[in-house]
């Protein structure tokens, strides 16, 4: 059968192109390899669906191109997809700028999308996965999952695989095959928005111990960012929304071979001389106490240990005894405390992909390829990825309407 637009993918991005371009009057085919749609959105704020923020700039989206990124943005930012979802029945529920339905559920994305794609008659082949690619236009060949083969024939062809992040819910990095058969060049797809792993055996005494922390990153003893907020030890590292926020970074690093470092604040609220201090005053108070009792109250018991033999002191030792070099040392130790990093987990926890398409291969007035007219690409494909808060999100929704639209329109 024949179509006007072609889409591989009923993710984010797809959804919603395969709905602006039928608005436009085009015929569309949506191919999707896994038994239904939306998989991943299904995945997304723990069930609920964060689904934009109010706050945008350019740090909230990495990229070696903001200009381009921004670009797209600017022609389909979080207001519109307030409006576009609020038409589709969506009520907006504001966190702290962090946009959720209403209903808290992220099933009524992925419902009231798919209700829009019934009403506008796009077709949706589920359990099919592209094979192959070739002309006249875009002829798309795919195989069922009991090994039947299709062929569809379509004058516009969009890629909206996703990356390689979550590969159990469909995001598998087909679609960087695909765009490779059209000469688009791949930056190395990689895990972000990930936990990260460490070599330091004091991640096992502490695993599970929360903490709020500034976190960061040093690559090469050289500083590239830094995040606070919650971080989580576990068993092979460390996790939590600052550390994941950091991970891209520190992705590319390890794949470069670099030194990568965690360096952790515990004690935000004070300088290290300060903390000094309090813990000279607490010494003070209770002669008679061990370093640990002395520690008791501050920090968690177990990372007050930890920290305790990271700076090279006895946890039994007396107050009393103690000399101010150590007293120094321990405060350091609480204000710097090093993690060293040797790997991220892998893409099966990872909640987004860096890497991709190259921006430079993409018209971003209208999701183009640059270098086959017809083609256009969306969402986690392309070398961009956001932070957490509705940000990779909002990247499929602003991509997949301009491509849907141009798409459509020609």
């Amino acid at each position: 059968m024949d179509y006007d637009v072609i889409i591989v993918g009923a993710g984010a991005s797809g959804l919603v192109a395969a709905i602006t371009a039928a608005r436009k009057g085009s015929h569309v085919l949506i191919i999707e390899q896994k038994e239904k749609a939306g998989k991943k959105i299904l995945a997304t704020g723990n069930g609920k669906c964060n689904y934009t923020n109010l706050y945008q700039s350019p740090d909230c989206y990495r990229s070696d191109d903001s200009t381009f990124t921004m670009g797209v943005l600017s022609n389909f930012d979080y207001k519109s997809t307030l409006e576009f979802f609020n038409n589709l029945g969506i009520i907006p529920r504001d966190r702290d700028g962090y946009i959720y339905p209403n209903s808290e559920q992220a099933t009524s994305i992925v419902s009231v999308l798919l209700m829009e794609c019934e009403r506008l008659k796009v077709d949706i082949k589920y359990n099919e996965r592209v094979t192959n690619i070739t002309e006249p236009d875009f002829t798309v060949h795919t195989i069922q999952s009991d090994k039947t083969e299709s062929r569809y024939l379509g004058k516009k062809l969009m890629l909206s695989t996703g990356g390689c992040a979550s590969p159990k819910l469909g995001s598998d990095g087909s679609g960087y095959i695909l765009a490779k058969t059209f000469g688009h060049k791949i930056a190395k797809p990689l895990p972000a928005l990930v936990s990260l792993k460490s070599p330091d055996k004091f991640c096992k005494t502490v695993s599970g111990v929360r903490t709020q922390s500034e976190a960061s990153l040093y690559i090469d003893s050289q500083h590239i960012s830094t995040e606070r907020g919650e971080i989580i030890f576990t068993d092979y590292g460390i996790s939590g929304i600052p550390v994941m926020q950091l991970s891209r970074f520190a992705s590319k690093a390890l794949d470069r071979g670099q030194e990568v470092n965690l360096n952790l604040d515990f004690f935000i609220q004070n300088t290290s001389d300060e903390l000094t201090e309090i813990l000279i005053e607490r010494c003070n108070r209770h002669p008679d106490n061990t370093i640990e009792q002395m520690m008791v109250g501050m920090l968690n018991q177990k990372l007050n240990y930890v920290i305790i033999r990271e700076a090279k002191l006895d946890p039994n030792a007396l107050c009393k005894k103690i000399r101010k070099a150590d007293i120094i040392r321990l405060a350091n130790k609480v204000k710097h405390f090093t993690v060293r990093i040797n790997d991220t987990n892998t893409f099966d926890f990872a909640q987004v992909t860096t890497g991709g398409v190259s921006t430079a291969e993409i018209d971003s007035h209208t999701m183009e390829s640059k270098l086959k007219k017809g083609l256009y690409l969306t969402g986690e494909l392309i070398d961009v990825d956001g932070t957490c808060g509705g940000y990779n999100l909002q990247w499929a929704w602003s991509t997949g309407y301009i491509a849907g639209s141009h798409a459509g329109s020609n």
